[in-house]
């Protein structure tokens, strides 16, 4: 018997806010739950010992990038992902479904498969929802992604549910091919039909009837407006089965992230708190700002002053932005432990507000302090 589960704790009495616990091979989830992103094996600048003190239970990383780069014999040859990049907790590995679309001029969309050129050498491969399964099942990740196609953004209602009928079919085959192996890896649905509603609540439909592990709301954050996002996501919230984890993929800001718990969502992901980072720009309470610039030069105050991660309670604004323009690496660092630290804080923040059922007045305060 697989050792995945989830147990809802906790449903909010004023939205559908929800607290669980997901039961993984490599440990418990709590969540609601961010999943810092590590596309190639390593969240960046950051090393696995950091991220542990920082407190975060699972990471995620991607089928493609892997694929292409170390490759899997090398995967293989370290016993997996977790040895190979010496993380002994969770991982999620995204199935690449999202880099057929972003890097759709270089790929061949068929119903087998998809045929892509890499960004890296021009090489050309196939990725069938079998091969991406096996893939997976080589880095040994505890969620698995089943392979679809990520739905570009505008999309005609025609080529939407062309689309999504396509990514269901992949779903049959990406489940068959999982059911072979004796394993404790999950297996999670991907949800797709753009912003069209019918098509949404058909796919999400067929999708439960296969009974996956979990299930994730794909394409969206993808250009489409935040009233369209939210539209789905509620639908979503009505449709999926409530004792089964629902993730919202690439997903977004403090804002967006309690909003959406607020309508379901357990977990999520997103480069953002990263990229800033390297950027200098670093989350508030209040917002975020631009630690980089020159307002901050000599401003003593650490980033936030009621933070208890490292880089507040030790650096200033002032040394932080010397370090970013001088382009020492330390400055990214600090300010990448600055807001991977912050968005675990929040998750922890509203997880405690659902549990003590305060979790609607814990979110009209955050975005009312709160300025994007």
């Amino acid at each position: 018997m697989s050792k995945f589960s989830y147990k809802l704790q906790k449903q909010s009495k004023k939205s559908s806010a929800r607290a669980g616990i997901i039961t993984a091979s490599h440990g418990k989830i709590r969540t609601p739950v961010f999943m810092p992103v590590g596309t190639v094996g390593a969240v960046k600048t950051m090393s696995p010992q950091e991220l542990k003190q920082l407190g975060f239970e699972i990471i995620l990383g991607n089928t493609y990038h892997l694929y292409l780069r170390p490759g899997m014999e090398i995967i293989k040859n370290a016993g997996g992902l977790h040895q190979f990049s010496s993380w002994n907790r969770n991982i999620l590995t995204d199935s690449g479904g999202f880099q057929v679309m972003s890097l759709k001029k270089l790929c061949e969309i068929t119903d087998e498969g998809v045929e892509f050129q890499s960004h890296i050498d021009g090489s050309y491969h196939m990725f069938t929802p079998e091969k991406v399964i096996q893939i997976q099942h080589t880095l040994n990740s505890d969620i698995i992604m089943l392979f679809d196609e990520c739905t570009p953004y505008p999309a005609s209602r025609e080529y939407a549910a062309k689309s999504a009928h396509r990514s269901l079919r992949w779903a049959k085959r990406c489940l068959s091919e999982h059911n072979k192996y004796d394993t404790d890896n999950a297996l999670f649905a991907i949800v797709q039909g753009s912003v069209y509603p019918e098509l949404r609540r058909e796919n999400a439909q067929e999708l439960i009837e296969m009974d996956f592990d979990g299930f994730a709301i794909g394409g969206l954050a993808v250009g489409e407006k935040k009233e369209e996002m939210h539209k789905i996501v509620s639908l979503m919230n009505e449709i999926l089965p409530v004792d089964k984890p629902r993730y919202l993929m690439g997903v977004g800001t403090p804002v967006d992230l309690l909003e959406n718990i607020n309508k379901g969502v357990d977990m999520f992901d997103c480069v953002m708190p990263t990229r800033h980072a390297r950027n200098g720009s670093v989350f508030t309470k209040n917002g975020r700002l631009t630690v980089r610039n020159g307002e901050y030069k000599d401003d003593a105050r650490p980033i936030e002053a009621d933070c208890d991660c490292y880089a507040c309670q030790n650096f200033s604004r002032a040394y932080i932005r010397h370090l970013i323009n001088i382009k020492e690496i330390l400055g990214i660092r600090l300010t990448t432990i600055h807001n991977l630290y912050f968005y675990k804080k929040l998750m922890e923040q509203a997880r405690t507000a659902i549990l003590n059922n305060n979790f609607h007045e814990f979110k009209h305060k955050f975005i009312t302090n709160y300025k994007e």
